[in-house]
């Protein structure tokens, strides 16, 4: 049974601008960045059947391509934090193919995304830090230049049940060219 997100990939030397901030933070668990990206929509564990139904409904989206711009680090959790990110400018078409997604998804079924959508791309997940080490190290890493790539298309991720940060597998891509 695998377990499914629509996604944004993040290009490679965007990677590897993020990649450069890891490190300095106790019980960070550090993501590889080939498996940065920005969650879409959060399917979660389904059957063949409707993983394949899912693959086929995502073809009916019709948009453009959109600028999406890294911006800044935070954190997520508050005084429990979670997760360092790198927060993604939550732009109208970003905004608008988000809800979208979450209108199909409903209609195949799917629960409503319980969590407001949030954009941004998850650098580590964290056990244990405290709000403290977080917040020394957002002082010391927390300026990231924005940084802008264009979404030409967005993509059905496929990963391991119950294990956070990847591997991450593509199973369909959709173009985003209306």
């Amino acid at each position: 049974m695998p377990r499914l997100f629509a996604g944004l990939e993040i290009p490679p030397d965007i990677g590897r601008s993020l990649s450069d901030l890891r490190g300095g933070l106790p019980g960070a668990r550090w993501i590889d960045p080939e498996n940065y990206h920005v969650t879409l929509r959060f399917i979660g564990d389904i059957d063949g059947l409707a993983a394949n139904e899912i693959a086929l409904t995502l073809f009916r989206v019709n948009r453009r391509p959109f600028d999406v711009t890294v911006q800044g680090l935070s954190s997520f959790g508050g005084k429990k934090p979670r997760a360092v990110v790198a927060s993604v400018v939550p732009c109208r078409p970003l905004m608008e193919l988000q809800a979208e997604l979450e209108r199909l998804m409903q209609r195949m079924g799917l629960d409503p995304e319980g969590r407001k959508f949030t954009p941004h791309v998850t650098l580590a997940r964290l056990r244990d830090a405290s709000n403290r080490d977080v917040a020394d190290y957002l002082s010391v890493r927390g300026y990231f230049p924005s940084r802008v790539f264009t979404a030409s298309r967005f993509v059905l991720f496929s990963s391991r049940s119950s294990v956070g940060g990847g591997p991450y597998v593509v199973e369909d891509s959709y173009a985003l060219s209306a």
